[in-house]
């Protein structure tokens, strides 16, 4: 584990990009970056164009260290290079910014109000090739649809589970519990879902740390005390299908928590638009997310 890293994620000022939709997303999150399905042929072709928005966005003069803790890459993201570095590489060096990996493989089918991970094969293996490529730490979501408590303990075990595989690889996991913000009992979810965290918390070895990605919740600073537990990192919030204002909004209500925003990062970014543009746009964007990531 990088300490400076560490201490740049547990104490810094600023937000997570989270830059890592991978295979199913990826068509979806090119068209609305303004790439449609009939500009490319193929996985490799579509990886690429992906990786030049990527890219694009990373290399932007507005996506810097000042209002950026660190970004979430896709598998595919770590493997390509940006001006002949590996991704990590020029994020921390060039930037300042610090490498996180996406590392589940997609969500199971629905079961009792939740959605578990799929099974991750190979993780070790992945595990030792972000290692080398000087990742920090990983990322790995889950879905909670209904207040089922049964289910719920279900999706953080399997959470922590892998999360002390990881942690044994030497990195820091961001353990993704997401509460759909669509469901009925939002609130009473996300209560047992507290709880079951301080329980996998308490379980934890005394040096073992970890980061949760958290949706923004229904009652404000209602994750308070699970920032002053001295396993956790720092709890970042997604989206999680709001539309970036009013995720802003409810994000500057809760003391602490900071963004990890995907598609409301990203939002109005186009490969159409010039450079002075696009800057522009994002440079706007991540100003609004970094003011509501430091209240």
């Amino acid at each position: 584990m990088n300490e400076q890293q560490l201490t740049r994620i547990a104490e810094g000022q600023g937000f997570i990009a989270a830059l890592d939709q991978s295979g199913g997303s990826t068509p979806k999150a090119l068209l609305q970056y303004g790439v449609t399905e009939d500009r490319y042929s193929g996985d490799e072709e579509m990886y690429a164009m992906v990786h030049a928005m990527r890219t694009r966005i990373i290399k932007s003069p507005s996506f810097n260290a000042e209002l950026i803790l660190g970004a979430i890459l896709f598998e595919n993201t770590m493997d390509r290079e940006i001006d002949g570095r590996y991704t990590a590489d020029y994020l921390w060096e060039e930037k300042g910014i610090v490498p996180f990996l996406k590392v589940d493989k997609g969500l199971a089918e629905p079961e009792d109000g939740v959605q578990l991970m799929k099974p991750i094969p190979g993780l070790d293996e992945l595990l030792q090739r972000a290692n080398e490529r000087h990742i920090f730490g990983t990322k790995m979501r889950s879905v909670i649809k209904q207040a089922n408590p049964e289910a719920i303990r279900r999706v953080v075990e399997q959470q922590f589970e892998i999360g002390k595989q990881i942690i044994a690889a030497g990195l820091v996991p961001i353990i993704e519990p997401e509460v759909d913000i669509h469901s009925a009992d939002k609130a009473e979810s996300e209560a047992l879902l507290k709880t079951e965290l301080a329980r996998q918390l308490a379980a934890l070895a005394p040096q073992d740390k970890v980061m949760l990605k958290l949706s923004i919740p229904t009652t404000d600073d209602f994750y308070r005390e699970l920032m002053d537990d001295p396993h956790v990192v720092r709890i970042v919030a997604l989206s999680g299908g709001y539309e970036r204002d009013e995720a802003n909004v409810m994000l500057a209500r809760n003391r602490g928590l900071i963004a990890s925003f995907s598609r409301a990062l990203a939002e109005g970014l186009t490969d159409q638009q010039t450079d002075e543009q696009f800057d522009a746009l994002l440079a706007r964007s991540i100003q609004s997310i970094y003011e509501a990531s430091i209240t």
